[in-house]
């Protein structure tokens, strides 16, 4: 088979990011769709072997200026676990030299010797799934955490990372306004240098869907989940946060760099289970199944499940749409120079009527969503991909 490094090789300018999925979990929300594996902690050494494998075939390392543990829940490991994780990882993705090294937490998890451990190996940002403070929200969204070990994971976090982050999800069964200006007064307490908004999804396959369509759950009406994300823009803002992406905000300098590499549609490597890397124009996403991505490996098969090579057409229309997901939105000469087409030659008639209908302003020579389009940015995606 081609190698990751052979195809690696070739490109120019070589990829600066790299994202490594670590699926264990203690156990899945109900509204999880995320690749990730409960209540098999027995596999976590079969995947360290297999995961140093899937590296190994990238032939030498490759500094990197962003590197995101993600899951599931990488701090669900056990400390001489998350070590021997770490360790691999930077073996094969060293950092660069101001280097932005993330990695994604449980509240619940976060120790003094799982924080020591992510602190030795120099990790500069954790993003904490906190989702809401109050008992009964969290009940309902299963979390396995209380506010009083939110607190104490972002102390302990701000004792060796340069930049704590708060996930906080809204429009939860039950919710009123009142209780997520709750959330949001709470999170702001504790100083994070970023947080992350996201009105509550209800993925086919989940847990939540079912019992949605059998009519034990009713998630907030759209109106109502709205205002709470306006609530949430003009909150955050007030207290010093800007509004950076479409679900995101920061304190001034503390934007997640990570991220902005998928909004900028630039190359990226990606390992372990469901990770998807964009190497060269070609997106490759492995087997979202951990037993079936581990026997892969152990056979020495590639665990990549698809593969797609995007058209110069859809790799510009993917640019447009990652890129309007900043606020900042997409510069139009900047996009004809990286892409060859104009946005408007892209975008049509459905750039016309978003224009028209005040979903998307042009502003000198950006073209943003507007306040209005914010609301129902994830309408407008389908019609300027041209699916």
């Amino acid at each position: 088979m081609t190698t990751q490094a052979a195809v690696v090789d070739r490109l120019e300018p070589q990829p600066r990011s790299a994202y490594v999925h670590v699926p264990f979990c203690r156990h899945r929300c109900g509204y999880c769709n995320f690749t990730l594996i409960a209540g098999r902690d027995d596999l976590i050494g079969s995947y360290l072997e297999a995961l140093a494998l899937e590296l190994s075939w990238l032939e030498r390392s490759r500094a990197v200026d962003t590197l995101f543990l993600g899951g599931g829940t990488p701090t669900h490991l056990p400390p001489r676990e998350l070590d021997r994780l770490l360790e691999l990882v930077l073996r094969w993705f060293p950092l660069a030299e101001d280097a932005e090294f993330s990695v994604e937490a449980n509240p619940a998890d976060i120790d003094r010797e799982r924080a020591a451990v992510l602190a030795s190996y120099g990790v500069t940002r954790v993003s904490l799934g906190a989702q809401s403070f109050r008992a009964e929200k969290l009940r309902v969204l299963e979390r396995d955490h209380d506010a009083a070990q939110i607190a104490r994971a972002v102390a302990e976090c701000k004792r060796f990372a340069s930049s704590v982050s708060l996930d906080l999800i809204f429009g939860t069964p039950g919710e009123t306004l009142d209780d997520w200006k709750s959330d949001l007064a709470q999170a702001i307490a504790l100083t994070p240098q970023h947080v992350s908004t996201y009105g509550l999804t209800i993925e086919k396959g989940t847990p939540f869907f079912m019992r949605t369509e059998r009519g034990e759950l009713t998630k907030a009406g759209e109106e109502l989940e709205a205002v709470m994300y306006e609530t949430a823009i003009d909150t955050l803002a007030a207290n010093g946060y800007e509004h950076y992406e479409v679900s995101n905000f920061a304190r001034p300098g503390f934007a997640c760099r990570h991220n902005q590499t998928y909004w900028r549609h630039q190359p990226f490597f990606a390992a372990g289970p469901g990770a998807a890397s964009f190497l060269g124009g070609t997106r490759s996403v492995n087997h979202r199944s951990t037993t079936t991505y581990l026997a892969r490996l152990r056979a020495g098969e590639s665990p990549i499940a698809e593969s797609e090579t995007l058209s110069p057409e859809d790799s510009a229309r993917e640019r447009l749409v990652f890129g309007l997901r900043q606020l900042g939105g997409v510069h139009r000469g900047e996009f004809l120079g990286a892409t060859g087409y104009r946005i408007e030659q892209l975008g049509g008639r459905a750039l016309e009527e978003f224009l028209a209908l005040g979903m998307l302003e042009i502003a000198g020579e950006r073209l943003r969503l507007t306040r209005r389009g914010l609301l129902i940015s994830d309408a407008l995606w389908p019609e300027l991909l041209g699916s």
